[in-house]
């Protein structure tokens, strides 16, 4: 139908109908047959551009042939045009998916020989590849280079790198790199500062993750994840006045705590055994229409067990739990916490009953 066009239906196609054509069988890994279709663009008297050859080396890209997709834009140079950004990237890319990160920079070393300059996507192509075979310096220094050659890398990007940097144990320097570009107004997005603030909680450093989420939260407040993370953090360390004051701000700033920061906070008060205050923030949490879960009561119920157990207390526990409706799981728990700590079980029947309505 290609060929005859010109003759059946009166229709000569333009290079740009060709170079759609070329992008249609490369998709479908024609490769061979749009190499063909490149060679009769001639006979048809039309002149293949850039674009045409570019298609055609990024077939041979996708199918893992850099052979061949080297001697594309071999005859590329050869004919005297200069391959733009989108050519050198789609042979960079090539070089990455087959772990050629020597071959890829050498590319990328051709390209600025060549005064053709590196765009958004050719950094981005580079540096996932760099992420991926676990190369945490060359990533950096890319990404560096690319914020000072006035890109700007989006938050998915930067997570890649400041991923890989924590997991090696680079965690200062992932967030050196991140304070840096927020210095220059670059965003960094909520998930990088949930990764630093988490890596930071990991290694006890949570005066350091407070610091990272109060310069780093501009632009936008931090999830509801990285809050909870540094909560955990700071309570896991005892610091319950400084995880207080966390949870002030994160209210402050729109942020409404789930079932699982009250969690975190009633289990941080009764590992120091305060229990009452682990009580007073379960009746803000039913007060707030937060429902307690079954993990919420066995917190408080190890906590009581472990401090002995007020009756004001274990009272005040079983009637917050009939608020939010007494199943099976929830009468097993407060049995055994009753017939722990008092001998009893006559005991919560009454407090049921007492308060039935």
């Amino acid at each position: 139908m290609f060929k005859s066009s010109a003759e059946k239906f009166g229709i000569v196609p333009d290079v740009v109908s060709c170079n759609i054509l070329l992008k249609a069988l490369c998709k479908s890994n024609e490769v061979d047959v749009a190499v063909r279709v490149l060679d009769e663009m001639g006979l048809m008297g039309l002149v293949p551009n850039v674009v045409s050859y570019t298609t055609v080396l990024g077939g041979y890209v996708f199918t893992g042939d850099m052979e061949s997709a080297m001697k594309v834009f071999g005859e590329i140079l050869d004919r005297g045009w200069v391959p733009d950004a989108t050519t050198y990237t789609v042979l960079m890319s090539g070089f990455c998916r087959m772990g050629k990160f020597v071959e890829a920079i050498r590319v990328m070393d051709l390209m600025e020989e060549n005064r053709v300059q590196a765009n958004e996507v050719t950094y981005g192509v580079m540096i996932e590849a760099y992420c991926k075979g676990r190369k945490s310096g060359e990533a950096v220094n890319l990404l560096e280079d690319m914020v000072a050659k006035g890109f700007v890398p989006n938050s998915v990007l930067c997570c890649r790198v400041v991923d890989l940097l924590c997991e090696e144990g680079s965690v200062e320097r992932a967030w050196a790199m991140c304070r840096g570009m927020v210095r220059k107004g670059i965003e960094v997005g909520g998930a990088v500062v949930s990764t630093i603030v988490h890596w930071l909680c990991k290694e006890g450093k949570v005066v350091e993750a407070r610091g990272v989420l109060d310069e780093l939260e501009k632009g936008e407040v931090a999830s509801l994840l990285t809050y909870n993370t540094l909560i955990v953090g700071m309570c896991e360390r005892g610091k319950l006045c400084e995880a207080a004051r966390l949870w002030d701000d994160m209210v402050e700033k729109g942020r409404a705590p789930n079932a699982y920061t009250y969690n975190v906070l009633i289990k941080g008060f009764c590992k120091v055994g305060n229990v009452k205050e682990g009580i007073r923030v379960l009746e803000e949490m039913v007060e707030s229409g937060c429902l307690p879960n079954k993990s919420t009561y066995s917190i408080l119920v190890d906590g009581i067990s472990v401090s002995g157990g007020k009756k004001e207390e274990i009272e005040k526990v079983v009637l917050l739990a009939m608020t939010s409706g007494v199943d099976g799981d929830l009468w097993e728990l407060l049995l055994k916490l009753v017939i722990n700590l008092d001998g009893n079980a006559a005991k919560l029947d009454r407090i049921l009953t007492e308060n039935a309505v």
